[in-house]
């Protein structure tokens, strides 16, 4: 088993999650990145339940996250002056979590601890800059693929080939002979993310989101350093079908032009958006996504098979993070535990994986809507309950009821025996 060869295929979070479980199975691992190196950008992401769970499995892995977590003590809605209507925090019980995560962490950083976890390793090996250009399964029953690169990396075969490359994976297309889009999902939003140099909450702490008609939100949160980070959501009615269409001509575009269509989109939303919407075209770290789950049949073909939010991208759903590093740590023990058997492994990775993603891609009643509302009248409603329940306890209530959609794993993942 340990002569055998896997191919990954993304650098974030699933790739060197699965990278180093794998390795830890005695594994040979190369993990391709399109990108020319690691990103460092993105949102705050939640690490809950099963994610939580594979975590502690990692040595030093909880320490790393609690060291360069976000330093964000809560969230408040404000109004257009600033003045809050209510504020949640952490719960302090990292086994009970509140609506605000015990491990809320930069996506970014999050990717570079578990690259720094796997990148010694022996048996790893990452190639940045580079991208699967032909994929061709083998003619004989399971045998392995064989890959041809674009960008100058030698051919190779791999006992198994793992798409860990986002929710428009293009090595999924390749894989299973389909569309980039196909499988994907949309849920009529999309978020943009940057960090700003100067600090707008003036030293605080607390982060801060602010709503107006349309569909438009706005949230700033402390980053390091003096920094601030910020995140720009715009939300559509579900039952416009063609919302999306004008967001996704500006990406395919390029940032700059993803950059003009959301300052149009803001223009003239009020409180700090105008300082906000002129650190933006000078951001360097600026990442912009469309909101999509990604479901689809089956999660392998041969020896080919799909981890995070390329086989099962939750959404806005708070999932997608602990299912990315759950599903990496259950694909490599699945594996691992059928002895390199990879058909029986990749059956046993899809039973043991089907209903954690049927809970975690489930979307809560009135999300993503209610982050922003359509209407000045339902922001009001949305803002004025906001108030009321957490003057009088209810939000906190409600996140000790949930405690199970947020912390304690409940879905009884094994343990696994490896080579070290």
């Amino acid at each position: 088993m340990s002569n055998l060869k896997v191919l990954i295929v993304g650098s974030s979070i699933a790739g060197p999650t699965a990278a180093y479980f794998f390795a830890k199975a005695g594994f040979h691992v190369t993990i391709i990145e399109r990108f020319a190196s690691l990103r460092t950008g993105g949102q705050n992401i939640d690490i809950r339940t099963a994610g939580v769970t594979v975590m502690r499995k990692i040595p030093g892995m909880e320490a790393s996250v609690r060291a360069i977590k976000a330093p964000e003590e809560g969230i408040q809605i404000v109004r257009a002056d600033g003045r809050p209507y209510g504020t949640i925090r952490p719960s302090g019980n990292p086994d009970q979590q509140s609506l605000v995560s015990e491990y809320e962490i930069f996506r970014g950083d999050l990717a570079k601890i578990l690259v720094d976890l796997t990148k010694e390793h022996e048996r790893v090996k990452y190639v940045f800059g580079e991208q699967v250009k032909v994929m061709k399964h083998s003619e004989k029953k399971y045998g392995p693929i064989a890959v041809e690169f674009a960008n100058g990396f030698p051919a190779s075969e791999y006992d198994l080939v793992v798409a860990c490359d986002g929710a428009t994976s293009r090595t999924r297309a390749l894989g299973f002979g389909c569309g980039v889009r196909d499988h994907v999902h949309s849920v009529n939003a999309w978020a943009a993310y940057f960090s700003l140099d100067q600090d707008l909450l003036e030293g605080g702490k607390m982060g801060q989101g602010y709503s107006v008609p349309g569909g438009r939100m706005v949230t700033l949160g402390p980053g390091f350093s003096g920094q601030n980070r910020v995140m720009l959501m715009g939300i559509h009615p579900r039952n416009e079908h063609e919302a999306m269409v004008p967001f996704r001509e500006a990406m395919k575009s390029g940032d700059d032009a993803t950059k003009q269509y959301i300052t149009q989109h803001f223009a003239g939303a009020g409180w700090k958006t105008d300082e906000i919407l002129k650190g933006m075209i000078d951001s360097q770290d600026f990442y912009a996504s469309e909101l999509v789950q990604v479901k689809i049949p089956n999660l392998s073909k041969g020896r080919f098979v799909l981890v995070g939010d390329a086989g099962y991208a939750a959404g806005p759903t708070g999932g997608g993070t602990s299912l990315a590093i759950a599903g990496a740590y259950v694909l490599a023990g699945e594996v691992a535990r059928n002895k390199g058997d990879i058909k029986a492994g990749l059956v046993a990775y899809e039973e043991r994986m089907t209903p954690i993603i049927a809970d975690l891609q489930k979307i809560p009643p009135g999300v993503p809507g209610l982050m922003a509302p359509q209407t000045a009248w339902g922001i009001w409603v949305r803002n004025t309950l906001f108030a009321i329940f957490t003057r009088i306890g209810i939000i906190d209530f409600a996140g000790r009821f949930f405690s199970s959609s947020f912390a304690g794993d409940t879905y009884g993942l094994p343990e696994y025996e490896w080579v070290e």
